[in-house]
């Protein structure tokens, strides 16, 4: 790949999740900034260690070699909650443009199971078409308040979300503008759709949507384990369903031919929730970043 165009970042949710903060409790925010940089990468997206303070934040991963490039926002348009959403995703806005960023990564959570202990292959939720006109209002003018501060939108499709599945992420991106962006998701689409075929046919789609890539690995057998025993997204996470490219069952060779022939701008992100008791944070980062040394030529 064109490392002009591509820069490279992983997400904390490795070492602390956000969704169970009982997964990595121990692992202090200077220990995952810091193995970030000894890892090898230059971004980083922000976890629930993170001080939201720009005037802290920044300088701490400054001297490391760090930007922030993304940090995740919920939205709740499909239930009506729109004044409450555009008031909070300013304030996200702003905090997100002071650190530099350029992209706001969105996931539309209205009755979203991923932190329920719902069955995550059974029991997502599906939209009305008045949810579904109030989700793509509500990105149309998410978008436009971007805009004020020059950056983008983008969508993050999410198992067990109103959002996840190729139709769905069809829909979404039929009923909202041009400027509202994809963040494509390997993980998630090969999660959802089962096969690496079908997750490539979401990225080839919408390669000139797409601002942003979250790089996530996933083990077959880990999702057969949901299906058959009717798991929660939650309890996949625990049990290994994700790790780090190359260490799982996707094919990332085609990923990255098919960003770089589409001459892709912009932040790939490491991103693969595992218990950190049973995979080690720094080993995993240190294996995603050769693999992508290796296959990606960055």
């Amino acid at each position: 790949m064109n490392k002009d165009n591509v820069r490279l970042a992983i997400a904390p949710i490795g070492w602390t999740n956000d969704d169970l903060p009982e997964l990595g409790n121990e692992n202090t925010f200077q220990q995952i900034i810091s193995e970030m940089a000894l890892a090898g990468f230059s971004g980083s997206e922000v976890g629930n260690k993170y001080p939201r303070d720009p005037a802290v934040l920044k300088p701490m991963l400054e001297m490391r070699g760090l930007q922030i490039v993304n940090a995740w926002f919920s939205t709740f348009f499909a239930k009506g909650n729109k004044a409450k959403t555009i008031d909070e995703f300013i304030n996200h806005r702003d905090f997100l443009h002071a650190m530099g960023a350029k992209v706001i990564g969105c996931s539309e959570q209205s009755r979203s199971i991923q932190g329920t202990d719902k069955a995550v292959l059974e029991d997502k939720p599906c939209f009305s078409d008045e949810e579904w006109r109030l989700t793509a209002e509500g990105y149309n003018q998410l978008a436009e308040l971007a805009a004020e501060k020059e950056m983008q939108v983008c969508l993050h499709h999410h198992m067990g979300t109103g959002i996840q599945t190729t139709e769905e992420i069809d829909r979404f991106m039929a009923m909202t503008n041009d400027n509202v962006y994809l963040l494509y998701d390997t993980g998630h689409a090969y999660y959802s759709e089962g096969c690496q075929q079908k997750m490539l046919a979401i990225l080839i789609r919408y390669l000139p949507r797409i601002n942003h890539v979250h790089l996530k690995d996933v083990r077959n057998s880990i999702i057969e384990q949901v299906r058959l025993e009717h798991l929660s997204f939650l309890d996949g996470v625990k049990r290994g369903t994700f790790t780090v490219p190359g260490d799982g069952d996707i094919d990332f060779e085609p990923v990255f031919t098919a960003l770089d022939k589409a001459n892709y701008k912009g932040w790939m992100v490491v991103e693969a929730e595992q218990d950190p008791a049973l995979a080690n944070p720094f080993e995993y980062a240190v294996k995603a970043r050769g693999y992508l040394r290796d296959k990606a030529g960055i």
